[in-house]
């Protein structure tokens, strides 16, 4: 090859590596940015409560008001009865029966709600760190860890994500042998 159109081809290699130089500097810059506005949302869900006191209390109204419906119908009904038969023979307890099966439901729901809040909050933080894994390309365990967040927990909702439902399974069965081997 000619001194000459080495350096033809030098430059031309030159040119297409400026080229591409400029358009992974700008990618990166359009990353950079992509991040910087979605880095708001991701602290969000990393700090996040869960629902907020106003959802949280609509939540347990809702749910707290069709258990109430539901006992305030019964009792209507056994009003009705008594009022049809003039017979009060077992009016009392039946109403007491009522209330002692609504206050049992009432905490039931209760219950539930908490447990509900509390695995929304855990939701929320759990795609904060998938989202951090996802935009920046860090290992979600590690993370977790960092964040007091246990490997299990995270492998549990990564198995749950995809559709596989033997999850909770998984998850007791590495805690399982986890504790096993502090033992043995």
């Amino acid at each position: 090859m000619s001194r000459g159109a080495q350096q033809a081809t030098q430059r031309g290699i030159d040119s297409q590596l400026a080229i591409q130089n400029q358009l992974l500097q700008q990618a990166n810059q359009n990353s950079a940015q992509d991040r910087l506005l979605a880095m708001p949302e991701i602290q969000d869900l990393l700090t996040s409560q869960g629902f907020s006191p106003a959802e949280q209390s609509a939540i347990t109204q809702q749910g707290m008001g069709s258990t109430q419906t539901a006992y305030d119908s019964l009792r209507q009904r056994a009003a009705n009865r008594l009022a049809a038969t003039n017979n009060p023979a077992g009016f009392a307890e039946l109403t007491s029966q009522l209330g002692r099966q609504q206050a049992q439901d009432l905490s039931q729901q209760a219950r539930q709600n908490q447990i509900s809040f509390a695995n929304q909050k855990l939701q929320q933080r759990l795609a904060g760190l998938q989202a951090i894994g996802n935009t920046y390309g860090i290992d979600t365990n590690l993370l977790g860890k960092a964040m007091g967040v246990p490997a299990e927990l995270l492998d549990a909702r990564a198995r749950a994500s995809s559709g596989n439902n033997n999850f909770l399974g998984g998850l007791f069965g590495g805690i399982g042998a986890g504790i096993g081997s502090l033992f043995g």
